[in-house]
C-alpha cells in the first residue's frame, strides 16, 4: 500500500449484543495477511469489549493496534476522541492496512460517516463499508416489532403520534446505513425465526443490499471486507430519523456501573440478572466478576434475559474487583433495585 492511497476502514455496527465483538475477532484471526487495527467505543466505562479483543490479539493485529473509547458514543464525541484516535492509528510504525471500528450499541453511523469527510483525515482514510449486525432471534421475537412498517406509516399521517421507540430508531438508522446486514445468532433464530427477521429488516431498508445469515461470528472475510463503498461519499442514499439535525441524543438512554464484589455462584447471578431483564426492562449486562475459590475472572455479558457467561482468563496480580455496565432505557432504571438485585 503506498503511502498516497487511502486506508479502507469497515464501521461494525448493531444493536446490543448483536455479536460484534465476536464478528471482530472472528476477522482478527481470519485477516489473510492485512495488518489491522481496531477501534473499540464502550458505552460504559468497563471495557468489556476492548479487553476481550487484546486478549486475541495476533501478529496480524497486535495490542497496540487495538484502541478502545469509553468516553461516550463515538458519534457524540468525534472531535474530541474519534479523529485524534484516527490519526494515532494511522501514525503507527506499521500503517494498517484495514481499520475496523466497533461502535456501541446505541451509536448512530451516518454522523460517525459525516466525521470522515473532516479535512485532518479525509484524504486519507475511506469507509470501504458499513456493516449492520441484526440479532435475528431478537427481530424475529419482535424486539424491535414486525408491523415497524405500518407503525411507520401512522408516524407519517399524524406528525404528533410518535409510536416508535427509542431502540427502534437506532435500529431502523442502522439499517438504512448498511452496505451488508449480517443476520446474527442464525443457529438460535431456525428457518421460521430467520425469515420473519429478514421480512422486518428488509421493510425497513432504504435499498436493496444482501442480507446474510451468520452464527457465532463466522462469515467469509471477503465477503465483508474490501467493498470500497466509499460510503461517506454516498450519504444521500443513507436516511436517519435524524437528518437534518446537527446534533443527536442519548438521554432516553442510561448506563450505570454496579461494583460488584466476590460472589458465591454464577448461577445466583445469571438468576438475578435474567430477574432484572424481566422487572426492570433492562436491555444489557456486561463486565467482569470474581467468583469465590476460583482463580479466573468471570466474563459476563447479558442481552434481555438471555446471558452468557465464561471464566475468559486468571485475574493473576490483579485486584479482584468486579464491576457490571447495566444498560436500559432512560424510565426503567432504578439504581437502587439495581444494586439490590445483583447483590452489590
Amino acid at each position: 500500500m503506498s503511502d498516497l492511497s487511502k486506508i479502507p476502514v469497515t464501521v461494525i455496527t448493531g444493536f446490543l449484543g448483536a455479536g460484534k465483538t465476536t464478528l471482530i475477532r472472528h476477522l482478527m484471526t481470519n485477516a489473510n495477511g492485512r495488518r489491522l487495527a481496531v477501534l473499540v467505543n464502550e458505552f460504559g466505562t468497563v471495557g468489556v469489549d476492548g479487553d476481550i479483543l487484546r486478549s486475541c490479539a495476533i501478529p496480524d493485529c497486535p495490542v497496540e493496534n487495538i484502541v478502545e473509547l469509553a468516553n461516550g458514543c463515538i458519534c457524540c464525541t468525534v472531535a474530541d476522541d474519534f479523529i485524534p484516535t484516527i490519526e494515532a492509528l494511522m501514525a503507527l510504525p506499521e500503517r494498517p492496512d484495514h481499520i475496523l471500528i466497533e461502535t456501541s450499541g446505541l451509536a448512530l453511523p451516518k454522523p460517525l460517516l459525516k466525521a470522515f469527510d473532516w479535512p485532518a483525515i479525509r484524504s486519507k482514510i475511506t469507509v470501504d463499508g458499513v456493516i449492520a449486525l441484526a440479532d435475528a432471534e431478537a427481530v424475529a421475537a419482535g424486539t424491535f416489532a414486525s408491523d415497524v412498517h405500518a407503525v411507520d406509516e401512522q408516524r407519517k399521517a399524524d406528525e404528533s403520534l410518535d409510536h416508535d421507540t427509542p431502540l427502534s430508531e437506532v435500529f431502523e438508522d442502522q439499517i438504512s446505513c448498511a452496505d451488508i446486514i449480517l443476520m446474527s445468532k442464525a443457529d438460535l433464530a431456525g428457518p421460521d425465526g430467520l425469515a420473519k427477521a429478514r421480512a422486518v429488516i428488509e421493510a425497513e431498508s432504504p435499498r436493496q443490499i444482501p442480507i446474510l445469515e451468520m452464527s457465532e461470528g463466522v462469515i467469509d472475510p471477503n465477503v465483508v471486507l474490501g467493498l470500497d463503498a466509499k460510503a461517506e461519499d454516498d450519504l444521500a442514499a443513507r436516511p436517519s430519523h435524524h437528518d437534518g439535525h446537527d446534533d443527536h441524543e442519548h438521554d432516553d438512554f442510561e448506563t450505570i456501573v454496579v461494583p460488584m464484589p466476590e460472589i458465591e455462584d454464577a448461577a445466583d447471578l445469571v438468576a438475578a440478572i435474567e430477574k432484572l431483564a424481566n422487572e426492570q426492562h433492562i436491555l444489557r449486562v456486561k463486565g467482569y466478576v470474581a467468583v469465590k475459590g476460583k482463580p479466573m475472572r468471570l466474563l459476563v455479558q447479558a442481552v434481555g434475559a438471555r446471558v452468557r457467561h465464561q471464566f475468559d482468563r486468571p485475574w493473576g496480580s490483579d485486584p479482584r474487583h468486579g464491576a457490571l455496565v447495566v444498560i436500559a432505557e432512560h424510565d426503567h432504571v432504578d439504581p437502587a433495585a439495581i444494586h439490590a438485585a445483583l447483590g452489590a
